[in-house]
């Protein structure tokens, strides 16, 4: 096996948890062998790692239905450009990760080149139905997992696919002790934090951001010692934020660089669906889940999902942990009241940091993005 020849990897990550995730994979996989070379589309983290930005994820994280049919002249310009780059270029590999609407077209369009694809963090084939999955047959060589559920589903479509546990494990984590957290902050042991997660697209921040405040400013005419802090995500600009918060008279603190510091030492949280509904779930807290889309969007979606719930940690449960409150259900009035009952029931509150802990427990071990390297490097010297 000839480790030291310098091959070249195409990776495609078009949101901020992909980049999150990629950039742990390169990592490792240079960790192995440093000569590989990697371009593609991801973010600022997996350019830090040595990523060739083709594309950066800031211009392609568009959620919903109708609002990717308002940018898809974009996104055509951008899958040409891509299967270019692959006629151009001959990578070694694919690895895709997450990002099925354009990910599962980009395979279709790059698979008759002969060059092995890789998909690393699957699409939720579980929420969508059987169709997506179906789809993913024949195209993708490697499927590369982070939920043990996942594996069946691909193993009776007989497509290749390994569990290598969640790669969340090895970042969430908090910077600073709770002391020091407190200290900084100036937060007193008698008060409340409530900590807001309105997401990583502005689309989400300017739809759910709004309900969140009026939410907080609900829980606080009932506990007056409550401290309201937001979890700036990198890919939204305090700026933009501030227009929103500048609508209410609720004094909410804006955090950055530390919202895990932020969910680990909260009291409650409310949080956008998404990963950061896992995040939540592994350092602890508990928390109640907001999402709210255009009305179009959430119509198109809801004829498609074939499950329950849609929270992540939910979704891993089995069950229900934490409560959803899904678009026309989501009223601060009623959020309110069911945040003030989990923090003033302490035998509740208590039930939902084990059903927590239980869901941790689920998602594998530490070092998912190293086992996920190992495979990435068999593949490219097999």
């Amino acid at each position: 096996m000839i480790m030291n020849e310098s091959k070249k990897i195409l990776i495609v990550a078009g949101e901020a948890s992909g980049d999150l995730h990629g950039s742990s994979l390169i990592r490792e996989v240079k960790n192995i062998n440093s000569q590989l070379q990697f371009f593609g589309i991801g973010g600022d983290r997996m350019k830090k790692e040595g990523l060739e930005l083709l594309y950066h994820i800031d211009k392609l994280s568009i959620m919903g239905f109708f609002e990717v049919l308002k940018n898809l002249n974009l996104i055509r310009e951008v899958m040409k450009t891509m299967v270019k780059a692959v006629e151009r270029r001959r990578p070694d590999l694919i690895i895709l990760i997450d990002y099925p609407g354009f990910n599962l077209r980009f395979a279709q369009k790059v698979k008759k080149m002969g060059i092995p694809i890789a998909y690393y963090i699957s699409p939720q084939v579980w929420a969508w139905g059987g169709n997506r999955a179906k789809k993913m047959k024949g195209l993708i060589d490697k499927m590369i997992v982070i939920f043990p559920f996942e594996v069946e589903i691909y193993k009776n479509l007989s497509i290749d696919c390994e569990f290598v546990g969640h790669p969340l494990l090895e970042v969430v984590r908090p910077i600073l002790s709770c002391e020091d957290f407190q200290s900084k902050f100036d937060l007193r042991k008698n008060e409340v934090l409530l900590g807001l997660l309105p997401g990583s697209r502005w689309q989400e921040v300017e739809r759910i951001l709004p309900i969140m405040i009026q939410t907080g400013e609900l829980l606080e005419s009932r506990i007056k010692n409550l401290r309201v802090f937001l979890g700036l995500a990198s890919t939204i600009k305090k700026e933009r934020v501030r227009t929103i918060l500048d609508q209410f008279k609720t004094k909410v603190e804006i955090i950055e660089n530390l919202t895990y510091d932020l969910i680990k030492y909260s009291d409650i949280l409310l949080v956008t669906s998404g990963t950061a509904t896992l995040e939540s779930a592994i350092l602890g807290t508990p928390f109640l889940v907001l999402y709210k889309t255009s009305f179009w969007t959430y119509l198109f979606a809801k004829s498609l999902v074939s499950i329950p719930n849609i929270a992540l940690t939910n979704v891993v449960a089995g069950k229900r942990v934490v409560p959803e409150y899904i678009q026309s259900k989501a009223v601060p009035k009623h959020i309110a009241e069911e945040m003030y009952d989990i923090l003033t029931d302490k035998s509740r509150y208590k039930t939902i940091q084990n059903e927590l802990s239980s869901v941790k427990e689920k998602i594998g071990e530490v070092g998912a993005s190293k086992r996920a390297a190992q495979i990435i490097n068999a593949i490219i010297f097999s």
